[in-house]
């Protein structure tokens, strides 16, 4: 059991999944976390943004050209997945009984993204924790056009993975010693990417009381 325990650690740890698996457990890790509904607790942005910065470094042994593409493809495929998994267990996802893994308010928090801002919830969500992993979900469960949805997958993948690995890799390239605190640097990333969706469910919970009142 602490076994387990130690390697789910390790897995929502970036720098623990960038120095031990390396360039392939990055890439296996982007594309849970894009589109497999227990990938949701996965480290996205950050680790996007450490695997620029290490490949800068020297400490992630791969060219930034290869790294940007390939993780591209992995977020293309894990949002495709995401996509054919909805589709395919719409109803089971109304029914399924919640878990660690699996949570009907993930779900939910990924509609209402869904219907605020429609097609571009697939682009905007991969910014955000969970959002990324359940909008495609969403969008599979209610059916949305293959066509329409491939062209926002491709256009979120891309923003998503050159702004956030783009970002750590000239930072990387301009100031070396960035890599001694990285600790600071997650921190900092997290906070920033959580702070949007704890408002939205500060939001949804006063809008949730509002509506029990009256």
């Amino acid at each position: 059991m602490e076994n387990f325990w130690e390697h789910l650690q390790n897995l929502t740890d970036a720098q623990s999944i960038l120095s031990r698996g390396g360039f392939y457990l990055l890439l296996i890790v982007v594309y849970a976390e894009t589109g497999l509904f227990f990938g949701f607790f996965l480290p996205g942005d950050y680790l996007l943004f450490m695997a620029g910065l290490l490949c800068a470094t020297g400490l992630l042994p791969v060219s930034i050209y290869v790294l940007v593409s390939s993780l591209i493809v992995a977020g293309i495929l894990g949002n495709y997945t995401g996509y054919w998994f909805g589709y395919r267990t719409g109803p089971f996802m109304e029914t399924r009984k919640e878990s660690f893994f699996f949570k009907k308010r993930y779900v939910v928090m990924a509609e209402e993204f869904y219907q605020k801002y429609g097609g571009m919830a697939l682009v905007l969500g991969r910014f955000f924790p969970i959002i990324r992993t359940f909008a495609p979900i969403f969008a599979g469960v209610v059916k949305v056009d293959f066509k329409k949805f491939s062209l926002y997958n491709f256009i979120g993948s891309v923003a998503w993975v050159t702004i956030l690995t783009l970002s750590g890799y000239f930072l990387g390239r301009k100031y070396p010693g960035l890599k001694d605190y990285l600790q600071y640097i997650v921190i900092a990333l997290i906070v920033v990417t959580s702070v949007p969706l704890l408002f939205a469910f500060l939001k949804r919970s006063k809008s949730t009381n509002k509506t029990d009142e009256h």
